[in-house]
């Protein structure tokens, strides 16, 4: 899985296939036409409510695609986070919670030789413990 790039419609459509679900279906639950329904699948983006409606439908989660490349590919914040002071209203997220997905991910990138430990640790920011933790986890599953 390759979360740099995203092509959303990429995914909702395979999604579609996997399910099986008829464009009938898709068009009445969307109250759409078949038009747009194959424009959604040739679009590298698409509006949020529209996304949210695709993910109840076909019981995705399709903004963890996402959240994974927020993850591996957002750089360091370049403020100390202990001076933040918490004045907004919108929640706050923490970032290092990584799904079993990005583990799975960074670790075959280790297993495949494509990077090293250092290497993962310094482009992806994740602890050093952390990582030994996932592949201490990998090599006792495997």
């Amino acid at each position: 899985m390759l979360y740099k790039d995203i092509h959303i419609g990429q995914f909702i459509k395979e999604r579609v296939n996997d399910m099986e679900i008829t464009i009938d279906r898709i068009c009445n639950f969307l109250n759409k036409d078949e038009e747009f329904v194959e424009n959604i699948y040739s679009s590298k983006s698409i509006d949020t409510d529209l996304l949210l409606r695709c993910c109840k439908l076909l019981e995705y989660d399709f903004f963890r695609l996402y959240s994974s490349h927020l993850i591996l590919y957002s750089p360091p914040s370049a403020i100390d986070k202990s001076t933040k002071t918490k004045t907004s209203n919108i929640p706050y997220f923490r970032k290092n919670i990584y799904t079993q997905e990005i583990k799975n991910f960074i670790i075959s990138r280790i297993l495949s030789g494509e990077m090293t430990h250092n290497e993962i640790i310094k482009e992806y920011s994740i602890p050093k413990s952390t990582l030994h933790r996932w592949l201490q986890k990998n090599n006792n599953n495997g």
